[in-house]
């Protein structure tokens, strides 16, 4: 739901718990005024961008030693009068801040309220907004990346370009409707067509992008399967550089999933070791089992093991019928060194490694040429399915248009089509929205932003 905009707002801008510094961020019409109420100087006449030094006062006790950082409006995050206080890091003295100014009338900020009102004000469209978000919880280099490439604009300018070509074309067909009765044809229908076939390529374009998108922000669901005592969780460890999951030469130690996150050339392998595939009375086993083939089943990346020591080709071949058709698939033959091993005689895209002894380079060397697959370019990527899906909406209503036009509606149905391809790419930059979307969006922000 969204506050009154009127509203001085208050929150820590810093996570809570103990540290050297705490940032308190203040936002609203008269804030600085209202942090002038409980600062040890006047801040009324404080030109933007200065820092002061000086002590938060609760009437006339001393809260803390601080800087109180100035920023006027426009020219500020928000767009509106707005402060930053470093403090020290006591999560007390940080709760004692944002209390003695709330008593003064700034109440606290809901989630990511900030963020909204710099947007609300114009300076960030919905998709760099959201893209504020990606960049705090980025984890790898590449989702960071591609979260700063969003916040700089470069697919809300992609976006705006799509709207323009539309719009103009739009409005001949609109202006056609005007002077219906003198039946004049503004809009030529075979340059719409060719329009709108340029158009879908551009959105097939970045609605395809979409999966690469999602891969750089959330990294690569890598699932590690095999018979027991194949050497899953050793693999595991072994790329970890750590003992991760418990190794025995018991069969079927490893009855749950055991998740980790591997770090390659910045794309993110989220790893998950599972339980020995094979038929067991054990009740709890044939459960990990289950869990096992289930996450086979969602994984985009299958590294799938087989212990050369104890298997041949025929059974290995079998085995590998049996697998889920994910996307891609590495083979892995384990326990080289306990087997003279002849490549001839399995299967020509196996990689044959000693887990036990870390010898990983094929490995790795494959998943490094994976993971350059992913390599960012200067061209734009989708991240967000939000964005996906109306890309995909704003399509439809294209084909609509395209098909409309062959069999000779009116232009009012013409026109219709054209709005509602319109209203989906606004969606995206936040041109078209309602406090719903909104609501949705900047409540998975952190508080302080």
């Amino acid at each position: 739901m969204i506050q009154n905009r009127s509203d001085i707002i208050v929150a820590p801008a810093t996570p809570t718990g103990v540290s050297a510094l705490a940032v308190i961020r203040v936002s609203g019409a008269g804030s600085i005024e209202l942090v002038s109420k409980c600062f040890s100087k006047d801040l009324n006449e404080a030109e933007a961008y200065t820092i002061h030094y000086g002590h938060i006062l609760d009437g006339k006790q001393r809260i803390d030693e601080v800087l109180v950082s100035v920023f006027r409006n426009p020219q500020s995050y928000t767009g509106e009068d707005s402060i930053e206080i470093s403090g020290h890091g006591s999560p007390y003295v940080s709760q004692r801040i944002v209390e003695t100014l709330t008593k003064v009338g700034a109440r606290m900020a809901e989630a990511g309220e900030f963020t909204l009102r710099a947007f609300l004000n114009g300076k960030l469209d919905l998709a760099q907004a959201e893209a504020v978000a990606d960049m705090i919880s980025a984890n790898s280099e590449a989702s960071l990346k591609l979260a700063m490439d969003q916040m700089r604009g470069g697919f809300s300018k992609d976006i705006a370009s799509l709207r323009q070509e539309l719009v103009d074309f739009a409005a001949l067909i609109e202006l056609e409707n005007d002077f219906g009765e003198e039946d004049v044809e503004f809009a030529n229908r075979d340059h719409l067509k060719e329009l709108i076939d340029k158009l879908l390529l551009k959105i097939e374009k970045l609605r395809s992008s979409f999966a690469a998108g999602n891969v750089l922000k959330h990294g690569i669901n890598t699932v590690i399967a095999g018979k027991p005592n194949a050497g899953k969780s050793t693999l595991l460890n072994a790329l970890l550089k750590e003992e991760r999951a418990i190794v025995s030469d018991i069969a079927g130690t490893t009855r749950d999933t055991i998740e980790e996150v591997l770090n390659i050339k910045g794309i993110q392998f989220r790893l998950i070791d599972t339980a020995g595939l094979r038929q067991s009375g054990d009740q709890i086993e044939q459960i990990g089992v289950g869990k096992a083939k289930e996450k086979m089943e969602q994984a985009e990346l299958l590294i799938y093991l087989c212990d050369l020591s104890s298997t041949n080709p025929s059974i290995l071949e079998a085995e590998l019928d049996q697998l889920p058709k994910t996307k891609e698939q590495i083979i892995i033959g384990n326990k080289v060194d306990q087997t003279d091993f002849d490549p001839e005689a399995w299967p020509e895209n196996m990689i044959a490694v000693s887990a036990k002894s870390g010898n990983l380079s094929p490995l790795i060397d494959k998943l490094e040429s994976i993971a350059a697959n992913y390599e960012s370019s200067n061209e734009t990527v989708v991240n967000n399915i939000r964005h996906a899906d109306a890309l995909a909406k704003s399509a439809e209503a294209l084909h609509k248009v395209t098909q409309g036009i062959d069999q000779g509606v009116t232009n009012d149905f013409v026109a219709l089509d054209i709005r509602q391809s319109l209203h989906q790419l606004g969606l995206i930059t936040g041109e078209v929205t309602n406090d719903e979307v909104l609501g949705s969006i900047f409540g998975r922000f952190c508080i302080g932003k």
